[in-house]
């Protein structure tokens, strides 16, 4: 088999799935994995689903499953999946002793819905999303294909010293994905973790070899309970869950600034009601915090959770604040990513060692995973000329940047033992 990156990049965004529902995505990696001489290893082994916060219902996954062998996705896998969760892993041996990596690279999409118009490079090209309020808006797809040439390259020459662990993730959108992961040890015995993204509004042909000041985040989700009444006949005798949770959204977006670190704070989604003339009695909204430190994120987030109590007391009503999702911030190895950027430059690309990368991937837990174990870690930002930013109805790659992708990665691992790059 000859794994062509630029159409699997493509026919992965044009089949999109939200967190957990990537069980077409997920099936074709398995296929894919398997044609090139891979046994793919998912189940209780690489994922834990029975944590996850809001996981899909089984009315979700049935629809997924009937997508995915809809839209050519092997029936056999797909039952797999379906059954056993959408995470995926694939193990390379090299042909001698050296280092055990590990490479996430994550394939859920955005619920997003994506731009149609003929200058949008997908929408004129004919792979633009067939699922409606579903798209890759983050590169995602492309990291999924990165993952499967690489492994194809290493399949059939592998001479590299070690081993290589690909992770392929579901679910990086909110912070779910990696947690339901790790727990079952899969990064455990890794001595080098990467992960790699794609875009971030750098040029292709730009490569920043490790990133740094990254934001830690938590997700909560605010459920207020009221009390239905007559908006006119007995107003008094009701409790207005949805004021109590406008009043909670603009208390959470009034969060001060701290002074020790940089933070974020965002109100995403906002419910509640039954009918014009009834006083709510129930409201749900959906907030997030983010911190580049993970301190400051933790009191942050009780800031956060105390605003939506009290905004509910103020109103008579009840508040329950879950967590749903979230991961720390994350801290480049130097000499990995300087290893990195060398290794892009010897291919041609301008680099940097470290970058900023500000915004939030939850890789960050298995890179920490990682180095609470004694290993390093990086995280490489790959440039990919988007014109628009990410998670935005016209986000896009330049799918010249997936080569550059493989042929770093694979670089790397061929020459691990190598105290001169050239």
């Amino acid at each position: 088999m000859n794994v062509d990156i630029i159409a699997l990049r493509r026919e992965f965004h044009q089949h999109p799935e939200p967190a957990f529902c990537e069980i077409r995505t997920a099936a074709r990696i398995a296929q894919t994995l398997e044609a090139i001489g891979i046994e793919p290893q998912t189940g209780d082994a690489v994922i834990d689903t029975s944590g996850v916060v809001d996981y899909p219902t089984e009315i979700a996954l049935e629809a997924a499953a009937d997508f995915a062998v809809r839209t050519g996705a092997d029936a056999g896998w797909t039952t797999r999946i379906r059954q056993s969760g959408t995470a995926v892993i694939a193990d390379l041996p090299g042909d001698r002793p050296g280092p055990r990596w590990g490479l996430r690279v994550d394939i859920d999409a955005l619920p997003i819905q994506e731009s149609t118009e003929p200058d949008h490079f997908p929408a004129g090209n004919g792979f633009v999303s067939s699922v409606s309020d579903v798209m890759h808006a983050c590169g995602h797809d492309g990291h999924a294909a990165i993952g499967l040439k690489l492994a194809e390259r290493l399949v059939q020459d592998p001479m590299f010293p070690g081993s290589l662990r690909i992770i392929f993730q579901p679910a990086e959108e909110g912070g779910r994905g990696a947690r339901s992961m790790i727990g079952t040890g899969v990064v455990d015995e890794i001595d080098h973790m990467l992960a790699i993204h794609l875009g971030l509004d750098l040029p292709t042909g730009h490569v920043v070899g490790g990133s740094s000041g990254s934001f830690a985040t938590t997700k909560l989700r605010a459920r207020f309970a009221g009390a239905a009444a007559h908006a006119a006949a007995s107003p008094q005798e009701g409790r207005n869950a949805l004021a109590a949770a406008a009043a909670a959204t603009l208390a959470v977006l009034a969060q001060p600034r701290f002074s020790t670190a940089d933070t974020r704070v965002n109100v995403g989604t906002l419910h509640g009601g039954e009918s014009v003339n009834i006083i709510p009695s129930w409201a749900e909204l959906t907030a997030e915090g983010r911190a580049v430190d993970d301190a400051v994120m933790a009191d942050l987030c009780q800031r956060i959770v105390r605003s939506i109590e009290n905004s509910a007391a103020a109103f008579d009503c009840g508040a329950e604040v879950i967590e749903t999702g979230g991961c720390p911030t994350m801290a480049s190895d130097h000499a990995l990513a300087e290893r990195v950027s060398q290794i892009a430059a010897s291919l041609g690309a301008t680099t940097e060692v470290l970058g900023k990368m500000s915004g939030t991937d939850d890789a960050s837990l298995f890179m920490r995973r990682v180095t609470e174990r004694g290993g390093v870690a990086d995280y490489i930002q790959i440039g990919a000329g988007n014109r628009h930013p990410h998670h935005s109805p016209r986000f896009d790659i330049e799918e010249s940047s997936l080569d550059l992708g493989v042929a770093l990665l694979e670089k790397l691992l061929r020459t691990a033992g190598d105290q001169a790059l050239l």
